[in-house]
């Protein structure tokens, strides 16, 4: 696992537009969804997909001509069937994986309309900002759930 010092972490960034085709990168969007208990909304990765079986935030990759917003949107309607408010941006991490570089960008989110239930057959939990560390997450995100349990 890459140390933490090289997740350089880009806070506040503008969305640059549609996204821009760059040799083995790859532009995610992920939605922090809480419910009105506080808990975050984490799905499980499925078999067969790049980092399969650890924990994430749910969202995915930004297609051509999607804003980040529309991406997300998009996103979460697939594969939670509710509608969604996309809210402020939080970060944006850059991350090497040794097969791929992502660049993950996390938006606050909440239920507009509908009921969110998986549609992909992926586990799902809502979990306190406290439990988060219980949870195998990818190493892009633990700079940022680190400070979402020490911020609750």
């Amino acid at each position: 696992m890459p140390a933490l010092s090289h997740a350089l972490v880009l806070r506040n960034l503008p969305d640059d537009g549609p996204m821009i085709e760059r040799a083995g990168t790859v532009d995610v969007v992920a939605g922090l969804i809480r419910d009105g208990a506080g808990r975050y909304l984490i799905t499980r990765r499925r078999r067969g997909t790049h980092l399969a079986g650890l924990w994430e935030f749910p969202g995915g990759k930004r297609e051509a001509g999607e804003t980040l917003e529309q991406s997300l949107r998009r996103e979460l309607h697939e594969e939670l069937g509710a509608h969604f408010a996309i809210g402020d941006h939080v970060e944006t991490v850059p991350w090497t994986y040794p097969e791929k570089t992502v660049i993950l960008h996390f938006f606050q989110c909440h239920v507009e309309t509908g009921t969110v239930e998986p549609r992909e057959g992926q586990p799902m939990e809502w979990v306190a900002p406290a439990e988060l560390h219980r949870y195998d997450f990818p190493p892009a995100d633990a700079e940022l759930l680190t400070r979402l349990t020490r911020d609750g």
